[in-house]
């Protein structure tokens, strides 16, 4: 992995922050119901997109962190999203004062292990900036990809919670420094 400034590069992968040309790429993902059935359970309107990509600006542009991006390295296909949040949900003040990671794949980049090799990387990139730090997700009991995905990184499962009326796991996974 090589990374200078926000944008990191792994072997197949180029993440980088959102730009605004990204909507239709981001539309396409967030409306495929197959593609988000555990996480909204509902296709993405385009307003919805369009807030969500400028939730995307804002973190970057207020905390320095936010979602990259992701698209292959050979082609530049979009491949999906991977990054970091705050975003106050309300779960616990643990919760809401670590970076909440997310990340999410358009359907024809999925089984290829891009999710793993994305993930990982942005994982390194906050084990750097936030050394000993904790990073948190929650995930959907049923979207057990992610939650073998979320395992394999080293998150491990704390509690359940209800959020916005389903039921959802939260995991927290801390940065164990080196000696």
């Amino acid at each position: 992995m090589s990374a200078s400034g926000s944008i990191i590069e792994t072997e197949r992968l180029v993440m980088r922050p959102p730009e605004l040309s990204d909507f239709r790429q981001l539309y396409g993902m967030w409306s495929d119901v197959e593609v988000v059935r555990h996480v909204t359970g509902a296709a993405l309107t385009q307003e919805d997109v369009w807030a969500r990509l400028l939730r995307s600006l804002g973190h970057w542009a207020a905390m320095g962190f936010g979602h990259w991006i992701v698209a292959n390295k050979c082609n530049g296909d979009f491949v999906g999203e991977v990054g970091f949040v705050r975003l106050m949900r309300g779960i616990g003040e643990d919760f809401d004062a670590a970076p909440e990671t997310g990340w999410m794949l358009a359907r024809q980049s999925q089984r290829s292990g891009y999710a793993t090799e994305a993930v990982e990387a942005a994982l390194r990139w906050s084990d750097e900036r936030w050394p000993g730090g904790e990073t948190v997700c929650i995930i959907s009991p049923e979207n057990a990809a992610s939650i073998r995905l979320a395992t394999k990184l080293a998150y491990q499962a704390d509690r359940t919670v209800t959020y916005k009326n389903k039921d959802v796991t939260v995991f927290r996974r801390r940065h164990v420094l080196s000696r």
